[in-house]
């Protein structure tokens, strides 16, 4: 049997349940990945491969290749991907408020002041630009999973919007059309507008109740040292935890923070371990006893 190792690597770009779906299947169907599991709320994949037969840089690629990202490369992945959700959170902010304040005089267009004059063109530039500008990573989005065979949130935003501004283009391009039946040429790019606000909305909340809810998690991962002593042939050398394999020996000094689990080799020493138990006094350990 084949060597196995199991990483959490942080995943970028998700913005659904299906995402994570298709993030999961994509790395489950890789050779030399025996489980892989996503979970949406922290953003994370839990994968369980054979180093072997396939590398981090290759599950990133394939992660990649479907319309994601995975942070593989970093000293501290966690820091790394809490600064990208901060700029994530800024951008989708900014969109939002954009949206919003284009999509009010649109809405008021559409159902209050539909017959004022050029009042069709005038919806059709509002709506126009908030597709192209807040709304454009739901387009951008979908086409990249059709073009994939796949689906999410956005391909259905997209479509609607896309389906709702493109037949009143045509109403506005050629009303005669239905004229000539007896019809009336309504318009729908209030709808376009409107949806992509609302979207842009949820998602924002969405993103606030996440990073309002992990930051206590996130808080008590911050606590955890960032480098370990591996001691290697009686030597002692300061490397980043995240190199750290099964097996190896690592230093840990009176007064310092347990870097990694483990089991204690030789020496004794009281271990505040608080943060898992909510027991305050420090817990004795002797050589043999675990440490986390």
């Amino acid at each position: 049997m084949r060597e196995t190792e199991t990483k959490i690597l942080p995943v970028l770009e998700m913005s659904c349940a299906v995402c994570a779906g298709n993030v999961e299947s994509t790395v489950q169907a890789l050779p030399g990945v025996e489980k892989a599991v996503v979970n949406f709320a922290a953003n994370t994949l839990t994968v369980t491969y054979q180093p072997a037969v396939i590398t981090l840089q290759a599950l990133q690629a394939a992660v990649q290749a479907a319309g994601y990202d995975l942070i593989v490369e970093a000293e501290d992945p966690v820091a790394m991907q809490e600064e990208m959700a901060r700029e994530h959170y800024r951008i989708l902010k900014r969109n939002t408020i954009g949206a919003w304040v284009l999509s009010i005089p649109l809405a008021l267009l559409g159902m209050v002041f539909m017959h004022i004059p050029f009042g069709n063109w005038i919806m059709m530039l509002l709506a126009l630009t908030i597709m192209v500008f807040f709304g454009r990573s739901f387009y951008v989005s979908g086409v990249r999973h059709a073009l994939k065979g796949k689906a999410n949130m956005d391909t259905l935003v997209a479509l609607s919007t896309s389906i709702a501004f493109l037949f009143s283009l045509f109403n506005t391009l050629c009303p005669g059309f239905w004229l000539d039946k007896g019809l009336e040429p309504h318009v729908y790019y209030e709808a376009s507008g409107v949806i992509i606000a609302f979207v842009l909305l949820g998602k924002l909340m969405e993103e606030r109740a996440k990073n309002s809810t992990s930051s206590a998690i996130k808080g008590l991962m911050g606590l955890q040292p960032k480098t370990a002593r591996l001691v290697t042939d009686g030597k002692e050398e300061e490397v980043p935890i995240s190199t750290l394999q099964v097996g190896n020996v690592v230093s840990v000094r009176p007064g310092e923070k347990i870097p990694v689990d483990g089991t204690l080799l030789q020496g004794s020493s009281s271990v505040d371990e608080s943060m898992l138990s909510g027991e305050p006094i420090p817990v004795e350990k002797t050589a043999g006893d675990r440490v986390l």
